[in-house]
């Protein structure tokens, strides 16, 4: 019953993540519009679509290990009623039916000499439950973290053995092992009753309620269970398939400092909003392997970017494959786009943007789709106020942004906005030659690191005057936090959230959202 009770909750899980969730095209879109009068905090619940991932992947493996001890523990009781002869109920229920060929019999052991090995090798479920257990084991610790960082494409593989998981789910108990009294039986042999004296069962007996109980096979039913999340899947691959297939021009290829790459794309019928983010696939360097990246185009342009830092095999040799002057451009394939909690950036009234690295990428989009709200004076832009916080560890990392920056603060000039932005650079790593030349320049119009009118920091920031100056700042506003960058970071930024959120409801609070590939 524990054991069936939980393989429901599972599936129920399962049809609501692929059921209701899986419109990948604006992830969760219609959801979102579904949920839209509800509570912030509900709607946020969307974006914790991987951690759901998860905690289903550790229920059935922690089920999974149950099923196999109970299995264990059924083979163990069934050999030892096989070679009882004490006249106890199981032994009775275990010699009924065994020299009959009429397929009556309960237990599945007819011979003393059988063993667990003989029956794991040689039988329908002993085979698919070996195979679908190892694919599970294989899946769970390729997904470790450490894994995942160092060697992606073992987990990518890997985790495609789920086809053989739910191939073998399927016919795991097509061969009946597991059998149970006939419908028919019960009305002859009423167990409640009966089971207070077995020894008298027969078809001679004057109590026509206890004739000896007759078994048969369960039918299998965990394709029922399955069914509609495999069709979904499969409509789902389909769909994306038939999508990447669609022609994308490479229009413009650049290779920043500190190894970074910028691909301008244009697609026809591509639309997209602010913060989400694409899956990119290059033939010249695998035909297989995809890999998401944000976009940082703006919903207002008419070709869509991306910028690809170094960060592995694939992404050095998609960088490699760009930098060798071939006649011909390499060809990209692009699926998408993909929602983020970034969509939601300009719900807030005011905003709290922290990248790390690359991480910047999804506020690039943010940044550059305000430019253009600026340049149109979009009357309905509900933000008042972003506040936008970037950490780097070498200077090279600044260059691909700083004309965006610089475009930005030109344009709230003109409009008389300087007060919109409010954004702080923080430089984690440097040498003192660079420290040194900043100081010596400290009292320029201009930083001396990124050219801009802000001024780079040194160092890490102190989150906690962060968001005590927003708090002061803004006393009654609902503050967005958004992230990306690694989970340290993500654990101190939600400290605060939580320490500087007012109790009152007309007060100050903190919204913590962060992107999760």
């Amino acid at each position: 019953i524990v054991i069936w009770a939980a393989w429901l909750g599972l599936n129920v899980f399962l049809f609501v993540y692929y059921f209701l969730l899986f419109d990948r095209d604006k992830k969760f879109y219609y959801t979102r519009v579904l949920l839209g009068c509800c509570r912030r905090t509900m709607r946020k619940q969307l974006d914790h679509n991987l951690t759901f991932h998860k905690l289903v992947a550790y229920a059935i493996a922690l089920f999974t290990a149950v099923h196999i001890i109970a299995h264990l523990c059924n083979f163990e009781w069934y050999n030892d009623s096989q070679q009882a002869a004490d006249g106890s109920l199981s032994s009775i229920l275990s010699n009924l039916h065994q020299d009959e060929e009429s397929n009556k019999w309960l237990n599945s052991i007819h011979t003393n000499s059988t063993t667990p090995a003989y029956v794991t090798f040689t039988t329908i479920p002993g085979l698919t439950g070996v195979i679908i257990t190892v694919a599970l084991i294989l899946m769970v610790t390729s997904s470790m973290e450490f894994i995942r960082r160092s060697s992606f494409e073992v987990f990518w593989y890997t985790h495609h053995l789920f086809i053989i998981y739910f191939a073998g789910l399927v016919i795991h108990g097509i061969a009946g092992l597991v059998r149970g009294q006939t419908a028919e039986n019960l009305n002859k042999h009423n167990p409640e009753h009966c089971v207070q004296d077995p020894t008298h069962w027969g078809r001679n007996n004057t109590d026509s309620h206890c004739e000896e109980p007759e078994f048969e096979s369960i039918p299998a039913e965990s394709w029922q269970w399955v069914l509609t999340p495999i069709l979904l899947y499969v409509f789902e691959r389909v769909l994306r398939f038939w999508r990447s297939r669609q022609r994308v021009v490479v229009t413009k290829a650049v290779v920043h400092p500190s190894k970074v790459l910028e691909l301008q794309m244009h697609k026809k019928g591509f639309s997209m909003e602010v913060g989400q983010y694409i899956f990119i696939n290059c033939p010249s360097v695998s035909h297989l392997e995809w890999h998401p990246f944000t976009l940082t185009s703006a919903p207002e342009e008419d070709d869509f970017s991306v910028h690809i830092q170094a960060a592995g095999d694939w992404t050095e040799n998609l960088i490699d494959t760009f930098q060798q002057q071939k006649p011909k451009t390499p060809r990209i394939n692009v699926d998408g786009p993909f929602g983020t909690a970034s969509e939601d950036v300009f719900q807030y009234e005011v905003a709290m943007l922290v990248g790390a690295g690359i991480g910047v990428t999804p506020f690039a989009s943010v940044l550059k789709s305000i430019w253009y709200k600026f340049q149109h004076a979009d009357q309905h832009l509900k933000t008042k106020k972003i506040y936008f916080y970037w950490l780097c560890r070498d200077t090279g990392a600044f260059a691909w942004f700083n004309d965006l920056l610089a475009s930005l603060e030109q344009e709230m000039e003109k409009s008389g906005k300087t007060g919109f932005l409010n954004y702080r650079l923080f430089l984690t790593g440097w040498d003192n030659s660079v420290a040194g030349q900043a100081a010596f320049n400290f009292d320029n119009d201009t930083d001396v690191v990124t050219g801009l009118k802000q001024k780079t920091s040194f160092g890490r920031p102190m989150w906690s005057n962060m968001f005590s100056a927003v708090a002061t700042a803004h006393p009654r506003s609902v503050v967005g936090v958004f992230l990306c960058g690694p989970q340290a970071l993500a654990k101190s930024l939600q400290k605060c959230c939580h320490q500087y959120s007012s109790l009152d409801p007309r007060k100050v609070k903190f919204y913590f959202n962060k992107e999760n590939f």
